[in-house]
């Protein structure tokens, strides 16, 4: 099955699902998937965060789990997608881990991704979110997840290299898939205007050579907790419920649910 059509055959019940990529690695864009999923569960939502980082996997090493199944055993036909998801207590979501390490799953042949992504669309299902974690960059594999989602987030921050790179994931998503719900989350802000300053930036250089403006879906300032939560694996939400970060997370999550 060719993925555009494992695409096709699922209608609309992707819409639950939520993909967070970037245009390179750093801009903390696991650390905002995990900390988006139990954002999302403690407001009530049956959550599930999938690795989509098939390369580089590291979920897993965040939350400190050691799951006895994950992608590559899906891959590989051991077992069923579903068999491989594993409770996360201590944030109240499930977790679908990937494999680190396994470049080889980063360029699966088209019948198998297609086959991964029917899957992953039959499982969400069950779930009032799905967050999948992709990639950083460009790639194949990581804009045909993309496109599996409901909503896109655009990690991003201030580096110049970052906001290069988050403008050319958004270009070639954008005129591959000009319907998708692309929307940019400025991370690691010194302050509130200094994200919409960041996102302004991006916005204009959209603007300009796109004609298309993504929508700024939040920001996250800048917080140490963070750092210390990573170290600790535990998630921010845990750790630091309090912290400028953690309100910022959970203000994300409720724009997710109820809109702008």
């Amino acid at each position: 099955m060719e993925v555009s059509n494992a695409l096709a055959d699922n209608g609309k019940s992707s819409a639950n699902i939520i993909a967070v990529a970037s245009g390179k690695g750093g801009v903390g864009k696991t650390w905002l998937s995990v900390s988006l999923s139990q954002a999302l569960a403690n407001a009530g939502k049956a959550t599930m965060l999938f690795d989509g980082d098939l390369g580089l996997a590291n979920v897993d090493i965040q939350l400190d789990l050691a799951p006895e199944r994950d992608l590559g055993g899906v891959i590989a036909g051991r077992y069923a997608l579903e068999a491989a998801k594993v409770r996360y207590d201590i944030g109240g979501f499930d977790v679908i881990a990937g494999r680190s390490g396994s470049g080889n799953l980063a360029n699966l042949p088209n019948n198998r991704l297609g086959g991964l992504i029917s899957d992953l669309v039959v499982l969400s299902n069950s779930y009032g979110y799905v967050i999948l974690d992709l990639g950083a960059g460009i790639e194949r594999t990581v804009r045909q997840f993309a496109n599996l989602a409901g909503t896109c987030l655009v990690v991003t921050n201030d580096e110049p290299t970052s906001l290069t790179d988050a403008y050319a994931f958004i270009k070639l998503t954008h005129q591959q898939f000009p319907g998708m719900d692309l929307r940019v989350v400025v991370n690691m802000a010194d302050s509130v205007s200094e994200g919409q300053r960041t996102y302004g930036t991006i916005r204009k250089a959209c603007e300009s050579f796109l004609k298309f403006t993504p929508p700024l879906a939040g920001i996250i300032r800048r917080d140490s907790s963070v750092k210390e939560s990573i170290r600790h694996q535990t998630p921010l939400l845990t750790r630091h419920p309090n912290s400028k970060a953690a309100e910022d997370i959970e203000a994300l999550a409720r724009r997710l649910i109820n809109g702008p």
